[in-house]
């Protein structure tokens, strides 16, 4: 049996809709879980007489990963062997959650993964990555100046690697994780601490120090990226006060597993 679970917050309708005409193509046993986020349980009538999805109201809003980290306790307490992290942006068009399934059930050192993720125009979004520096985090908003710019975003964001290579990569992105369960029992749901922002780069960094952390870019799905710390000042103070715990908890200078780390990843394409 395999978990999903899906955090909304006054999500709009089509993205639902989305959401139901990808579930189509998956061929496995699921379970969805919608953990609904929003002030008012509005949306509790796209999900109810579906015996496979579980809805719950949650109006507290503790946060992303607190707030998937209520159905990843129950795939713990019930040892379902895989759980699905999904925003309510994205969407696939074929199986990728059998695919990548299959994949783990192949290859049991692997305890984290995430497909190729797509713009809504068909391009990459370069979501893998090495473990960031602070300075990593200052170039890649301010994206200049350019000569050290370029050169930078193509290693950390891993941009010159082949397409189609599957690789064990520190970082992966929040929005399509597939978790190994036995794996997080081991060392840990997302930390509560990140209400938005950084918190599945925690975990990825968690993960990768037992497990590898696999980018499987065998399969794609699409992500509506919206930047939103680039064009609300709130969620700007948001991404800094996660940074800032971010940098607090893993080391900000000094940081020399992030070194190692970083340096072992690059050797795999040598």
């Amino acid at each position: 049996m395999i978990n999903l679970s899906i955090v909304l917050y006054n999500t709009p309708k089509q993205d639902i809709e989305n959401i139901f005409s990808s579930l189509e193509y998956v061929k496995s046993l699921y379970k969805l879980y919608v953990i609904d986020n929003s002030p008012k349980d509005l949306l509790r009538n796209y999900f109810i007489d579906k015996p496979h999805i579980i809805y719950r109201h949650n109006p507290s809003n503790p946060g992303f990963g607190a707030s998937h980290n209520i159905a990843l306790e129950i795939s713990i307490k019930e040892s379902v062997d895989f759980h699905f992290v999904i925003n309510p942006d994205v969407y696939f068009k074929d199986d990728v959650i059998t695919r990548m399934v299959k994949y783990m059930v192949d290859h049991t050192d692997v305890g984290m993964m995430m497909p190729e993720i797509l713009n809504l125009d068909g391009s990459i979004q370069s979501l893998p990555k090495l473990l960031p520096s602070p300075l990593s985090i200052i170039l890649r908003k301010l994206q200049k100046p350019k000569f050290i710019y370029n050169k930078f975003i193509d290693n950390y964001e891993l941009r010159s690697v082949e397409k189609n290579v599957i690789y064990n990569a520190p970082i992966l992105s929040g929005c399509f994780t597939l978790f190994r369960v036995s794996a997080l029992k081991d060392i840990g749901l997302y930390d509560d601490n990140f209400f938005m922002y950084f918190e599945d780069w925690d975990i990825s960094r968690r993960m990768h120090r037992k497990y590898k952390t696999v980018y499987f870019p065998k399969v794609s799905i699409f992500h509506g990226y919206e930047s939103g710390a680039n064009k609300s000042s709130r969620l700007f103070k948001i991404f800094l006060k996660s940074a800032k715990f971010y940098f607090n908890k893993w080391g900000w200078i000094f940081d020399r597993e992030r070194v190692e780390v970083n340096k072992n990843t690059l050797n795999q394409f040598k």
